[in-house]
Order: structure tokens, then sequence, then C-alpha cells
């Protein structure tokens, strides 16, 4: 394969999963590993991904993906998250479900719950649970933002302010290794924190390629959440802090 087709393929490769791995890739490509080494140098030198120990990520920044790129990026593990999310969620409550295609799967396994009140700043979770006739279903307005379907700004946050919440279930854009939550959007940061004073219970759903990550803003820390549910187990340090913060870590394969 000519290498500027095999970097090509790299790139949808991390897109997909988050990260690359030098000794993944020469496997998948039949290739030795020096010469992964060299593509994922030239990546890293064109801006197109990052390189890290042993392989390379998705590129930081003060801008997020697009959004059919953050759906096709782990898309069975956010299914599997979703499928966790949804048994700790009970018939006959209230919850918020906020902007990501993490909620969004949310939002598709909660067409079979009875009595519920889903209040979201998402477009598509909207349309989503549409098709739930025994769910009512709240949008907050406020801006939207084209990119994705989300609803932010102060008449956001004003809305949300009239609730109080049983359970929310927020997405993030990145997760720090002290267990900071991050995002991109600043509006969709104030947006975060109410959600959060407003609710009882918080669900922080994230598949393991956000802590591959890196954004600006910080929403908080998973010590102001009730619950982190992602699709591989975390670091040990970051477990041991959840478990002194009180913060409940459930992974997939639990």
């Amino acid at each position: 394969m000519a290498h500027s087709f095999r970097q090509v393929e790299i790139i949808g490769i991390a897109r997909r999963e988050g990260k690359v791995t030098v000794d993944g890739l020469a496997e998948h490509f039949d290739v030795t590993l020096q010469t992964i080494r060299r593509d994922l140098t030239e990546l890293d030198e064109s801006g197109k991904l990052d390189r890290v120990h042993g392989g390379a990520i998705l590129p930081s920044g003060t801008a997020n993906i697009g959004y059919e790129e953050r759906r096709s990026i782990n898309h069975q593990g956010k299914v599997d998250i979703a499928r966790v999310c949804a048994a700790e969620l009970p018939d006959d409550c209230s919850i918020f479900l906020n902007i990501g295609t993490t909620t969004e799967a949310v939002a598709a396994e909660l067409l079979t719950h009875r009595n519920i009140m889903v209040v979201t700043n998402n477009m598509n979770v909207a349309n989503i649970l549409a098709a739930n006739e025994a769910c009512q279903v709240i949008v907050t307005g406020g801006a939207l933002r084209l990119s994705d379907g989300g609803l932010v700004g102060n008449l956001t946050i004003d809305t949300i302010r009239q609730f109080k919440f049983d359970f929310a279930v927020i997405g993030c854009s990145a997760l720090d290794e002290d267990g900071d939550i991050l995002d991109f959007d600043v509006q969709e940061v104030g947006v975060s924190q109410t959600i959060i004073r407003q609710s009882r219970y918080v669900i922080a759903a994230a598949d393991h390629t956000k802590f591959q990550r890196k954004a600006p803003a910080r929403i908080g820390s998973l010590a102001d959440v009730s619950c982190l549910v992602t699709d591989r187990p975390i670091a040990a340090s970051l477990s041991k802090a959840c478990e002194n913060w009180g913060t409940r870590v459930l992974t997939c394969d639990t």
C-alpha cells in the first residue's frame, strides 16, 4: 500500500478508535515498526495526529472535531455505555440528557422506559425520544448550534434552573487524568454546570477515547458527579480518587 493511502487509513482508524499504536498498525498493514513510526511522525508534523508514547492520538486543540466524525468514534463503546446508563435509570422519573453522541445513544436505550420525563438541550435526543409515547419530552430552548443540534446559552440555563431532576446523564469532550471534566464550548460548560447543580444523581457517560483527548474549558470534576460509566477500566490512580470522592465507576464489562 502506498504510504499516502496508508496514512489516510491511519487517520480513519484514529478517528474511530481515538488512538492508534505502532504495534497495532504494523500488524494491521503488515509493515515494519519503523515504517509506522515514520508515518506517525509525518502525520504529527502535518498536524493530523499527535504523537504519544507508543502511538498517536487525534490532535488536541481549542476546537472539537465534527459531529459526524464524533458519531463514528467508538460507536459500539457508546452503545454499551448507553445500555449501562439506561439500566441505572428507572421508570417513573425525570431525567436530563445533554449534548453529545453518547447521550443520544442513551436516548435510544430509553425507548422502552415508561412514564419518564426527559428534558434536553439536544435536538437529536428529542427526535429520538419522540418515538416513545410513554415519555414526556421537554426541550430547553436556547441558541441552536447548527453543527450538532445542541442548544446553549443563557436561555438554556434559565430553563434548566426551573427543574430539579432525579437523574442527569452528561457527556463531555474530554476527561483529564486527574478527573477534570472538559469541553470546548464555553457556553456549553455553563449549561453542564447548571445541570449538575439541578440534579439529584448525575451520571457522567464517557468512553475511553475521552481520556485520550484534551479540551480547554473545565466543567468540573468527577468528584462533582455520582457515577462514571465508561467502556474500559480507568487508571488505578483515578479509580482510587473516585473511591475517595464517593463517585461510583461502572464499566461495560462489569
